[in-house]
């Protein structure tokens, strides 16, 4: 009888550690019901791995500088494709290509993007012939209901994203040419730096800056300046690295 309880609890105690062997064993196959990981948790996970396993520890070490590399490509590219703030865009109206050059130059010294504005009815060069008395610019002048001139456009995609704001144009009379009015009226400009500026054969700026700025009703619009029509790029370019803005 001893010897049969003997048997029978030796046979209890090889069940005991068999079944405790199975618990430490699961059947949930590897990485399930485990709590999310952030990437440099995972990567960490893997240089231990690896520098357990000794003789492929090269092997590891290579594919962890690749998922590294893999990471910061990736990272990079959500950064581009990310909305990015700050940004300056170069507004301009230009009649006879004058201001279109100077607008070119700013914006390929500060890394800017173009914005014309285009009369949807185009001034021609007798348009623009302002000793005629009957000419288009010479009838807008002495009625100002009729400078309420109308654009292709005068709404810039994303517009918010543009923190400066150059805004370009021809005197005329002595004022800003006045199909860049009705952009400066449509646009909020609140937030934005304004940097207005001027082409002319011989007038001065005089109070064009001032006067868009009232048309604006809002922005921290900036002192402006008047380039001759035969301006060089390179005075374009000093006075715009003059003003310290960042590109």
């Amino acid at each position: 009888m001893k010897a049969n309880k003997w048997i029978v609890a030796m046979t209890a105690g090889v069940m005991a550690i068999g079944i405790l062997s199975g618990c430490g064993n699961s059947d949930t196959p590897s990485g399930q019901n485990r709590e999310p990981q952030s990437a440099a948790a995972v990567q960490e996970e893997k240089r231990t791995k690896a520098s357990e396993t000794g003789g492929n520890g090269g092997e590891t070490e290579g594919a962890l500088e690749k998922t590294g590399t893999s990471i910061a490509i990736e990272s990079e590219s959500a950064k581009k494709d990310a909305p990015q703030g700050g940004k300056t865009l170069v507004v301009y109206y230009s009649a006879s290509g004058h201001t279109e050059d100077v607008a070119n130059v700013i914006a390929d010294e500060m890394g800017a993007d173009l914005f014309e504005l285009e009369p949807v009815n185009p001034y021609t060069s007798d348009d623009l012939n302002y000793t005629n008395a009957d000419s288009r610019v010479s009838r807008e002048h002495e009625n100002e209901e009729q400078r309420n001139v109308e654009l292709v456009s005068v709404e810039v995609e994303d517009w918010d994203v543009y923190e400066t704001v150059f805004i370009g144009y021809p005197i005329w009379w002595g004022i800003a040419a006045w199909p860049v009015d009705s952009f400066v009226e449509t646009n909020d400009f609140a937030g934005k730096t304004v940097i207005p500026f001027c082409t002319s054969a011989s007038s001065g700026f005089g109070e064009s800056g001032e006067l868009l700025e009232e048309k604006a009703g809002g922005g921290d619009w900036q002192e402006g300046i008047r380039f001759s029509s035969g301006v060089s790029e390179e005075d374009v370019r000093n006075w715009v690295s003059g003003l310290g803005l960042e590109q």
